[in-house]
């Protein structure tokens, strides 16, 4: 069974990071780390032995910020660059020359970081679409649970939510879940054809069994209190392979996404790792807000896919 899931909630992340640690640690670019938060986030990635961060920004304004916080910068180099839009177009360059292996975002907003790595000719983009996954740790779940998308892919089309499964599928692969369980989401089980997430969710089930989606299985629509409790499938009398054991909540929309995986949060004291894949090098994303134990993860969930060349270079490069 995987280490992950025989984890008690709290160590989960812990073994996470674990597993990423060992090998030598990664060069990230750490893209416009212009306050206390984004320095401080790649320095504890830094000490616990996850990533070289290799910091892209106005070396003058990043100096002053780490000398009011108290932060040593010693060791660390520092790609000069005048403001926040050259710094996201000079990390994607350093990774597409393979200088760093993931991109850290920084203070910069996350619209201009992905802008410069799917921009035409950026040499980052695949033939997959780009989206986000939350790699949740949950007191009351028995097992990781991934949401997505909850923060790139607005209101997603049935082609976009193939790839979205997709990236969250070879994910898992790369944690060391070998068939993960998809349930797509819904507000009910069966397929109504004036609620177009149902249409999808069917669509996106067979799919997966066209192999059209591959690696995992996918059943939907399913509400959420049948994707991950089975006591609540058997009583509606749904029988479905995923219901009760989801990995995986593929979402119909970012705003559906983004509440849920906020209410987890808020709620029920779940810790969300956060990550965007598809592109040719992982992007970690992290807020302001969280904890020290998410931000390692999210840094260790990068180190791994970039380590097993999993989920980031899956695609052909767009023309």
């Amino acid at each position: 069974m995987n280490s992950l899931v025989q984890a008690t909630p709290a160590a989960r992340y812990e073994q996470l990071i674990r597993d990423a640690v060992g090998a030598r640690p990664m060069r990230v670019a750490v893209v416009h780390p212009c306050s206390v938060e984004a320095l401080q986030g790649a320095l504890e990635a830094r000490d616990e032995g996850l990533l070289e961060p290799v910091l892209v920004g106005p070396e003058a304004k990043i100096r002053r910020i780490a000398d009011q916080a108290g932060l040593s910068l010693q060791g660390l180099p520092i790609e000069p660059v005048e403001h926040s839009h050259a710094a996201a177009a000079r990390a994607v360059e350093l990774a597409v020359a393979g200088q760093v292996g993931a991109l850290m975002k920084g203070s910069l907003h996350t619209d201009e970081l992905l802008g410069a790595v799917v921009s035409s000719g950026s040499g980052l983009r695949t033939e997959r679409r780009i989206s986000h996954v939350y790699a949740m740790s949950l007191p009351a779940y028995p097992k990781p649970l991934i949401i997505t998308d909850a923060a790139i892919n607005i209101a997603p089309n049935l082609a976009q939510k193939r790839d979205i499964c997709q990236n969250a599928i070879d994910l898992l692969h790369v944690m060391g879940v070998p068939r993960p369980h998809v349930a797509v989401l819904a507000a009910v089980e069966t397929v109504n054809p004036a609620m177009p997430s149902t249409l999808d969710a069917a669509a996106l089930t067979v799919m997966a069994t066209r192999h059209q989606i591959t690696g995992g299985l996918v059943d939907g629509p399913l509400a959420f209190d049948n994707a991950i409790s089975l006591e609540a499938a058997s009583i509606k009398g749904i029988v479905s392979p995923v219901a009760g054991s989801a990995d995986i909540l593929l979402v119909p929309d970012l705003e559906a996404g983004n509440m849920l995986a906020k209410q987890l949060i808020y709620l029920s004291q779940a810790d969300a790792a956060g990550l965007v894949l598809g592109a040719r090098v992982p992007i970690i994303l992290t807020s302001r807000a969280d904890s020290l134990r998410v931000r390692l993860a999210s840094s260790a969930l990068a180190r791994l896919v970039a380590a097993r060349g999993g989920v980031q270079a899956l695609g052909k490069e767009d023309a």
